[in-house]
């Protein structure tokens, strides 16, 4: 690529400079690790002015977004969804925007106001898990779903915080492969890379809510201890109740007793360095738990449909945007 690929970013308060800097790092990392300008962002306010950041500060911008240079993707960061004086005229700016445009996005609650413009009906979408319910609920034609990403065609939204930074290396990787964004993820020590198959992981107090202390201390076991398991009569032990009210309180809550959910866990664990390491299946499945390679392959077999070995070849052999 001779000349590096214009992204312009559009920053709707409220925003983070964390927030920021999850989705220009990895861009600038990558032209720093591969000698060459591959990527120019360019950030801009709606009106041009620098943007209040939540801790206080500004942060400077290079103008309005209708005055910005010629960019190839556009998008839109909002950690919230606040409404302005102009909303609908920037809701049509983006409706106006989108067929000219290779890729249009939303990080965290952005998804929100390209679903306003109407520009994701009929594609897969993504919002922060907080702003899930109402977001499928306001727009119905929008594919949402709870992954940390979505690339879906010339449309792109992820959940918002670290997700941004896994939807930032999927579009290197799209753009220039495997190697770069491996030496991206490194730079950043990144221990893992989430495919946009992963779903945003919602706190278990979202799901069962503050009065189940107990039930949140079982399950902070449990993922505490993937490697070395403990057995279901420790856990009731460390909690403080009988084995007979804990495996209670799981199928109250979470509809499966503690056995069953701690098993699901060792294994979405074990999928996840499947797909994001080059540890063997052997290594994996002793590091979740597992006594042997074949014990190991039968329960993931049985629990996924899919042997750990063939999740490894299928997850190597898909395009980078292929979902």
């Amino acid at each position: 690529m001779d000349t590096p690929r214009q992204l312009a970013v559009l920053l709707l308060p409220p925003c983070s400079m964390f927030g920021i800097g999850c989705l220009n790092e990895p861009f600038a990392q990558a032209n720093r690790l591969s000698g060459k300008k591959l990527y120019q962002l360019s950030f801009y306010t709606w009106d041009g002015e620098p943007l209040p950041l939540s801790g206080g500060m500004a942060f400077p911008v290079a103008g309005a977004l209708r005055e910005a240079a010629p960019f190839e993707q556009l998008f839109v960061l909002s950690e919230g969804v606040a409404s302005f004086a102009d909303s609908g005229l920037f809701t049509s700016e983006l409706a106006r925007l989108a067929p000219r445009l290779a890729l249009l996005g939303g990080v965290h609650a952005g998804a929100w106001w390209l679903a306003s413009a109407g520009v994701l009906d009929g594609y897969r979408a993504t919002i922060h898990w907080q702003d899930y319910p109402r977001f499928a609920d306001r727009f119905p034609k929008v594919v949402a779903s709870q992954r940390v990403f979505e690339l879906d065609r010339d449309r792109f939204s992820c959940g918002g915080a670290l997700a941004v930074l896994d939807g930032a290396l999927a579009l290197i990787g799209r753009d220039h492969g495997a190697e770069l964004v491996e030496s991206v993820a490194a730079a950043l020590c990144a221990e893992r890379v989430r495919g946009s198959e992963e779903k945003q992981r919602v706190p278990l107090l979202a799901r069962v809510g503050e009065r189940q202390p107990k039930l949140t201390e079982a399950v902070m076991l449990m993922e505490a201890n993937i490697e070395e398991p403990l057995t279901t009569d420790e856990i009731a032990q460390f909690t403080g109740q009988s084995r007979r009210q804990l495996e209670r309180m799981f199928k109250q809550h979470l509809d499966v007793p503690p056995s069953r959910y701690y098993l699901q866990l060792r294994l979405e664990r074990a999928r996840a360095m499947l797909r994001n390491t080059g540890k063997s299946v052997v290594q994996i499945g002793l590091l979740c738990g597992f006594s042997s390679g074949p014990h190991f392959s039968t329960v993931y077999r049985s629990h996924f449909g899919i042997a750990p070995r063939e999740e490894r070849f299928a997850n190597e052999s898909k395009p980078a945007d292929a979902e």
